[in-house]
């Protein structure tokens, strides 16, 4: 199963939920496209929902730090919330966890955009 991508608006915030997994491929561009397709549009608002995404590689890191780079270039702010252990020792290992702002509750994370 590669990613499923799903957005919602909360407030002016703009949610993307992932789910599924993010690999190399077909699954990486979709999540590429998506957040350049929302940066694109002014969304300056976007926030990751990674907590139904049950694995991700390197390219999809990559893509998460592309889309991250992209929304902040048009003047936004890229938010990760929902992340399992995994991918949040992932990025410790990779030291992007301290590039993210990161959250637990998505609640609280939306309440920091303000």
């Amino acid at each position: 199963m590669s990613v499923k991508l799903t957005s919602r608006q909360v407030g002016d915030v703009t949610v993307i939920d992932a789910a599924g997994r993010i690999t190399l491929g077909e699954a990486a561009s979709a999540f590429r496209d998506t957040i350049r397709e929302y940066a694109g549009k002014g969304n300056k608002k976007l926030l990751l929902n990674l907590s139904d995404v049950s694995y991700i590689d390197s390219s999809g890191i990559g893509e998460m730090v592309s889309g991250f780079t992209t929304v902040t270039n048009n003047g936004g702010q890229l938010k990760l919330v929902g992340l399992s252990k995994r991918i949040k020792d992932l990025l410790q290992i990779t030291k992007l966890y301290t590039v993210f702002d990161v959250y637990d509750d998505e609640a609280q994370a939306v309440r920091s955009f303000s």
